[in-house]
């Protein structure tokens, strides 16, 4: 009988000999782990893209703008012009964070490893309300007041999914390119557009930017179209009645309501007054930020809304803002306080407003004092005063009344708890007649 040869295999350089009765040669436990590996990879990519494109509603984590992963949830999709079948946007709140912060991502931003299910909401708020520690709940609070206190559940409802996708990405306004935080409902020929040009001075908006420099060619404003009511340095306020002026009252709406979320918007402008203030300079005056109130209040509010715009927050305008609300009311010779409900920047200042107003009363004042004595001084309604010095745990019941307990370092406690008061506003500069009183 003749022999066969054994095949002949070379490895690694060298002759390697199997003979075709023998066992196969082993494979080495790195080829083994590679191939689980690469089918392992296989399978997620597979299940990644299985669930693709996200529901709305789906919880994932997002890398945002400070390079970290955040939870996120789904609030609406849009396809993409240009891409494959799955090639979607997302439309994220970032659970963390208040829903000014929500903003369109591309799926690169997601991991899709994190995807959870889509949950029965208020099962899921049940569950994380019991999880949260007091110190999380406290902080949720502080900064996610979103001032729907008087919306019952169904308004509610109806108000998130009208307003829950921001139209309106950006906006120029003067010497500034701002981010808005909300939707606003402009005019349905405004649909299409992610940015809009703001006149500064009328506050007329338009697509293009050449729309506005023609615009600026022909405006001859250089100021809101009001009278001005105070002017100390640099800083005007004027005051534009909303009959008058009806246009710029309502692109004064549109252009707040991209930064209030909570404010219904007022077609209807007739009915309010709109104090302006302005940075001056030889260009002209430009608007920092604004407040309005009703020309006639059954509820004695002395401000409807109140705004600084982004650019000019944190550098005390908005306590000046509030200030000046309560000198006019002083001057009208009435007890004032703000509409409800508040926004939760509007809140916290008004809480800062109040305790250091009050405070700083109680620190000079001798002797006994009592609420309403502090509210003729002030002009600030009795029930701010009682809630607030309430939750400083200055005040008691004594004997059928309020008694207020002012102790000289709990209330240096709380004044530095409170913060700076602010710009000033020097009442001697403010030249104006109160509405009632005018022709």
């Amino acid at each position: 009988m003749g022999s066969i040869d054994a095949p002949t295999f070379t490895q690694n350089g060298s002759d390697a000999t199997v003979t075709a009765d023998g066992p196969p040669p082993p494979v080495p436990d790195s080829a083994i782990m590679t191939m689980e590996k690469t089918l392992e990879a296989d399978s997620s990519r597979k299940r990644r893209f299985g669930m693709l494109p996200l529901e709305v509603g789906t919880r994932v984590m997002c890398r945002w703008r400070d390079g970290k992963y955040h939870p996120v949830k789904v609030i609406e999709r849009r396809k993409m012009h240009i891409g494959g079948v799955n090639d979607y946007e997302y439309y994220v709140h970032y659970t963390e964070f208040n829903r000014r912060l929500a903003e369109w991502v591309k799926l690169e931003q997601l991991d899709l490893e994190s995807v959870e299910a889509v949950v029965d909401e208020k099962v899921e708020d049940k569950v994380t309300s019991l999880k949260m520690t007091r110190h999380q709940k406290r902080k949720i609070d502080e900064t996610h007041v979103e001032g729907h206190e008087e919306l019952d559940a169904a308004s509610l409802r109806e108000h998130e999914e009208f307003t829950k996708v921001k139209n309106i990405a950006t906006i120029e306004l003067g010497r500034y390119e701002i981010e808005t935080w909300y939707f606003s409902p402009f005019p349905p020929e405004y649909n299409d557009s992610l940015k809009l040009y703001f006149c500064e001075f009328c506050l007329n908006f338009m697509k293009r930017k050449e729309q506005l420099q023609r615009h600026m060619r022909k405006c001859d404003l250089k100021h809101p179209p009001g009278d001005e009511i105070y002017r100390s340095g640099t800083l005007s306020m004027f005051e534009v009645d909303g009959k008058k002026n009806k246009v710029y009252g309502q692109n004064l709406c549109y252009l707040a309501k991209l930064f209030l979320d909570h404010k219904t918007l007022y077609y209807d402008v007739d009915l309010f007054l709109f104090y302006v203030l302005c940075e001056c300079d030889d260009r002209g005056c430009h608007m920092v930020g604004y407040f309005s109130k009703e020309k006639h209040s059954e509820e004695s509010c002395n401000l409807a809304c109140i705004l600084t715009l982004p650019p000019y927050q944190r550098k005390g305008y908005g306590k000046f803002l509030i200030a000046f609300s309560y000198e006019l009311s002083k001057k009208e010779g009435k007890v004032g306080t703000p509409e409800r409900p508040l926004s939760d920047l509007g809140l916290l200042s008004y809480r800062g407003y109040w305790t250091r107003v009050l405070l700083d009363i109680l620190k000079k004042h001798k002797g006994n004092i009592s609420i309403k004595e502090l509210s003729d001084m002030t002009a600030i309604k009795a029930e701010d005063i009682l809630t607030t010095l309430q939750s400083l745990e200055l005040i008691q019941y004594r004997k059928g009344q309020h008694v207020i307990c002012a102790d000289p370092k709990v209330l240096d406690r709380h004044l530095k708890a409170a913060g700076r008061g602010g710009l000033e506003v020097d009442v001697s500069k403010l030249i104006w007649t109160p509405y009632k009183e005018q022709g």
